[in-house]
């Protein structure tokens, strides 16, 4: 009898899904659903979630990687942990920021040491290579050099002083002066490396932090659907059915 008159509610109940009344709103950790679709929350209240925002979809640890890899943070920020994500998109930014100061001033260093050269060793700019102004640190003038090239069987490194390689220091002290600002200029350069290996080092980093992240996750968007509960009962009484309410519930 009790089968007979559940059958018939359910009959009853597929004209009027969606129509009740009788239900109240539930907590953030149960969703109530009708047979083919969500009802809507009462006018004024916000709209209950089965899931949080931050579990919503599984997320894939290797693409989490791959944009951590390309920009630190992002990773994290696809996976639903930019909460520590943010400190290594801070780190690369400053890093940056960091290796154009260092360009900067290596540039200027650099600069000021040419035109030093120019001034007190009489040097023609025009054409010149980075081993050209080392040498010239190097020696006091142009024949002490070539001098010196000959000595050691190296007649390829000669300078020619009629094609613009000649220079003659005004005083070993105002070479030494120019050499100084020389090597402060490729420290300066040099410390790009280290910059270098800091961003390489970041993007590993976040790069292992957002696969973890995802992994996290995953968990627990795992462990949440493990704990859903479906159940189904008739709204109104036995004798004056008028629909079929499901409930999935997550327990905490």
């Amino acid at each position: 009898m009790a089968i007979r008159i559940l059958c018939a509610a359910l009959l009853l109940a597929i004209p009027t899904l969606g129509r009740s009344q009788d239900w109240q709103p539930l907590t953030r950790a149960e969703q109530r659903l009708d047979l083919f679709g969500l009802h809507g929350s009462p006018a004024g209240q916000d709209e209950p979630e089965i899931f949080p925002s931050e579990t919503e979809g599984k997320k894939s640890p290797a693409l989490a990687a791959v944009f951590s890899l390309l920009l630190p943070g992002m990773g994290e920020l696809y996976a639903g942990g930019f909460s520590s994500g943010k400190y290594f998109l801070i780190a690369d930014g400053a890093l940056w920021l960091t290796y154009a100061g260092v360009e900067l001033y290596g540039n200027a260093l650099r600069d000021d040491s040419r035109a030093y050269a120019v001034s007190a060793a009489g040097i023609d700019p025009t054409g010149k290579d980075d081993q050209f102004y080392v040498d010239i640190g190097n020696f006091l003038t142009l024949q002490e050099y070539n001098e010196k090239q000959l000595r050691d069987r190296e007649p390829d490194r000669l300078y020619d002083a009629t094609a613009g390689y000649a220079w003659s220091w005004t005083s070993d002290a105002a070479r030494a002066d120019y050499r100084d600002q020389r090597i402060s200029s490729e420290e300066a350069y040099n410390a790009r490396k280290f910059i270098v290996a800091g961003l390489i080092i970041n993007r590993v980093a976040s790069a292992i932090n957002a696969a973890r992240s995802a992994i996290a996750h995953n968990s627990a968007l795992e462990q949440a659907l493990g704990r859903l509960e479906l159940s189904a009962s008739v709204l109104g009484d036995l004798n004056a059915p008028h629909g079929v309410e499901l409930s999935l519930r997550m327990g905490l």
